[in-house]
């Protein structure tokens, strides 16, 4: 039986590796069905991750010195394809792999994820991480003083050209509705900001560009086509949440959920199953950087150490 077992090769996932192995735990296995580096490694820029050596780097670069030292202390990772976490008779975990293998393991820690949707407009898939992106807080940067759009009607749209307002020169909201989603208050706050120009019953036709990267937007509006010189576009639609492992036959979730499908934890990133922790962007809340999820990797490793240690 493994002592714990990490699903998630992301950087929570290898950081709780880290802290468990370092800390002496044996035998402890990181499931991920690819290369260890997780949903960072497509993003195009990384400069805020604190004390990093190279700023500005590709997020592939910056995760491919991880796994040397986060396996250092006898971390090991499996690929496999995990199905599902179920709970034995005793209260150990089940660890179902696809091809119908399974491990069992004192303790779970799970760092998923969670997958930010697509748009679905023409050039979004090409130009993905060379000018449309779903994070502001890791690419706004590299916008500064121009001109950026921003796609989405809900709070986290709005909230992120408001941020975005204070690197750009000018931020466009385009939403396929009149009405938004976003709190009353938040709209309005981006209304008055005069760096903020809202584009409604419009949609996202194409986004096109060069070798360089994305150069504009091609939009339907209710007035016609209009063409968006923009470099940058932050498309917040939504997130699918990596939470299908926890879905037991019955079709119920192992442990509680909060409304959007994300995990519910606590500050020891403990859910509602002893032994069962959930770290990184799958849990309720989650900050969505690099740094948070490291952080949570580390929480979620000391507290199932300290529970792998109350089974004694």
């Amino acid at each position: 039986m493994l002592d714990l077992a990490i699903i998630g090769g992301g950087p929570a996932g290898l950081t709780a590796g880290l802290y468990a192995t370092r800390g002496g735990l044996k035998n402890v296995v990181m499931f991920e069905k690819g290369e260890p580096g997780g949903q960072i490694t497509s993003s195009s820029e990384i400069e805020n991750y604190p004390g990093q050596k190279n700023p500005g780097e590709s997020g592939y670069d910056f995760m491919s010195t991880w796994w040397a030292q986060c396996s250092h202390f006898g971390l090991k990772h499996e690929w496999a394809n995990v199905v599902r976490v179920s709970q034995n008779a005793d209260k150990s975990f089940k660890i179902e792999l696809e091809g119908g293998a399974s491990h069992d393991a004192k303790a779970v820690i799970v760092c998923t994820g969670s997958t930010p949707r697509r748009a679905g407009f023409a050039g979004e898939d090409t130009y993905f991480g060379r000018g449309v992106s779903t994070c502001a807080t890791c690419d706004g940067f590299f916008y500064k003083n121009k001109e950026v759009a921003v796609l989405g009607g809900g709070d986290t749209a709005i909230e992120e050209a408001i941020y975005l307002a204070n690197i750009c020169s000018k931020v466009y909201v385009i939403h396929r509705r009149d009405e938004f989603r976003a709190a009353p208050v938040t709209v309005e706050k981006a209304r008055k900001n005069e760096k903020i120009e809202f584009i409604t019953s419009a949609t996202i036709k194409e986004a096109y560009g060069d070798a360089s990267g994305l150069c504009g937007l091609k939009l339907n509006t209710k007035e016609g086509e209009r063409d968006l010189a923009v470099p940058g576009v932050f498309t917040f639609v939504g997130l699918n949440v990596n939470n299908e492992i926890l879905k037991q036959e019955n079709g119920e979730f192992i442990c509680d959920m909060v409304d959007g499908g994300q995990v519910m934890v606590n500050l020891k990133m403990q859910t509602s199953v002893a032994g069962l922790f959930a770290a990184g962007d799958l849990r309720a809340d989650a900050p969505k950087q690099v740094v948070c999820a490291a952080g949570d990797g580390a929480v979620a490793a000391l507290s199932a150490m300290s529970y792998i240690e109350s089974l004694h």
